[in-house]
């Protein structure tokens, strides 16, 4: 093909593999139009070195999440530090005392693998895949919204290439996304102890660890002793991890609603097009400050805020339980309730990565009503005993409901009428589901195609208790 039937984007692509050292050095000619449009090319190229790989994976229009991979791993693995010999039996010999007890504080099951001691950048690796997910919609709100800057900001020689790599920019967008994702990402496993410790189920399906690199920091001004410590935070991540693997619609329920608020997220274009007016290619931290400050994310809509409040009642909910849970089985423990503070007060806080992940997609992975939400448990093992209470994850309907964690009261009334074998009180829900069955037997009367005498249907209803399973 001659130079003068390249299509614009074939000629900025040309361009960018130049910049990006894929094409030898920018020939004269390019170096007189970079000249000619104000472009510094030293300083472009110094800009947009990060996005090599991004380039290299073909500019399909999708985020390249390798950039978060390496990131996160650079700053996960930058001190070097792996766990000794001593440390992983010590954690073992925590989690297989933390086993004993647990299973005298809960009726749901052990783990079908046991747990383990994991590096920074194993946790890394462990946990990435969820990450990307979650992040995954305000990646590509953040390349989309970063693509229109671009254009709309671009000297008016430059429009027609631009106009025809509309894809490769979203994909230069994705990676500047990515790679700050993975910058979050890293620094997060610099304070995280253990696999549950962001709340949400980031560790894959029935796996528990503990990161002895930062256990020593969690502890270091409580002044409790090591074994105290670690057979307390070995049994809150079994757990958590055990209350997952029992419950295993809960994870797709956590994961789906935080998903759910982050498709709603969308850049401020007018703050994205204002620094874009006054980004300096020589500065390329400003982009990344940006991003990391959450000044690119607009207030939240009522939908996101009603998203959010839903979440923060399901984190609460697990919290709480976990709470309950491990204060039964570590009672042996004599610092077993100060432990239990600390943790509750670093949840409640957060720490400074999960607060830049936070601003990041615009989320913050905190249970604000931890405290209730465990003395609503604590009331429901007082009254019904473990089994009762454990029962109600066993399927989404039955777990309690922020009413519930107002006033538990008639939860727990509800509970131990079921005990007692008797039928439940009807509520709003049996008198709907009533209704619609009824319509539904009306219809089939009226079209007399069922087979079946008008009675059959509600005599089988009568037969057992109305309405959905009592709870």
């Amino acid at each position: 093909m001659a130079d003068d039937d390249r299509s614009p984007e074939d000629e900025f692509q040309e361009m960018l593999r130049n910049l990006l050292g894929q094409g030898g050095s920018l020939g004269p000619e390019q170096l007189e139009r970079l000249s000619a449009m104000g472009v510094d090319p030293a300083m472009l190229q110094q800009m947009m070195h990060h996005l090599q790989g991004a380039f290299a994976a073909g500019g399909d229009g999708g985020v390249d999440w390798s950039a978060t991979r390496t990131q996160a791993l650079h700053l996960a693995n930058k001190d070097g530090h792996g766990i000794s010999a001593g440390d992983r039996q010590d954690f073992s010999e925590a989690f297989a005392l933390a086993t004993l007890w647990l299973s005298e504080a809960t009726t749901i099951s052990d783990l079908p693998t046991p747990p383990r001691a994991l590096t920074r950048g194993a946790w890394v690796e462990a946990t990435l895949p969820v990450w990307q997910e979650l992040a995954e919609p305000v990646a590509t709100s953040v390349a989309d919204a970063l693509t229109a800057a671009l254009e709309s900001q671009a000297p008016e020689e430059m429009q027609s290439m631009i106009a025809g790599a509309g894809r490769l920019m979203r994909t230069v967008g994705g990676s500047l996304f990515a790679a700050q994702l993975g910058a979050v990402v890293g620094k997060l496993s610099l304070e995280v102890v253990s696999g549950g410790d962001v709340g949400i189920p980031v560790m894959p399906d029935g796996e528990a660890a503990i990161l002895p690199q930062n256990f020593a920091d969690f502890g270091r001004d409580l002044g409790i002793d090591d074994e105290q410590l670690a057979l307390s935070l070995a049994t809150r991540e079994l757990a958590h991890a055990r209350l997952f693997r029992h419950a295993r619609w809960l994870r797709l329920h956590v994961i789906s609603q935080v998903t759910d608020f982050a498709r709603g997220i969308h850049v401020d274009t007018d703050a994205l097009e204002e620094l874009a007016s006054r980004f300096d290619p020589s500065q390329p931290e400003e982009l990344r400050q940006a991003l990391e400050s959450g000044v690119l994310l607009p207030q939240r809509s009522e939908a996101q805020a009603a998203a959010l409040t839903r979440l923060e009642h399901l984190l609460a909910t697990i919290e709480g339980w976990v709470d309950v849970v491990s204060a039964d089985a570590t009672t042996r423990l004599p610092a077993a309730d100060r432990i239990a503070e600390a943790v509750r007060r670093r949840r409640a806080v957060g720490g400074p990565a999960e607060q830049a992940m936070a601003s990041l997609v615009g989320l913050e992975l905190r249970p604000r009503r931890l405290r209730e939400a465990a003395a609503m448990w604590r009331a429901i093992t007082d009254a019904v005993g473990a089994d009762a209470r454990d029962s109600l994850w066993d399927y989404p309907d039955l777990m309690p409901t922020p009413a519930d964690v107002d006033d538990p009261a008639a939860l727990i009334g509800r509970l131990q009428a079921r005990a007692r074998g008797e039928a439940p009180e009807r509520d709003e829900m049996d008198d709907a589901l009533d209704a619609l069955l009824a319509s539904a037997a009306a219809g089939d009367d009226a079209g007399g195609t069922t087979g079946e005498e008008p009675g059959d249907a509600r005599g089988r209803r009568d037969d057992g208790p109305e309405g959905p399973t009592p709870v």
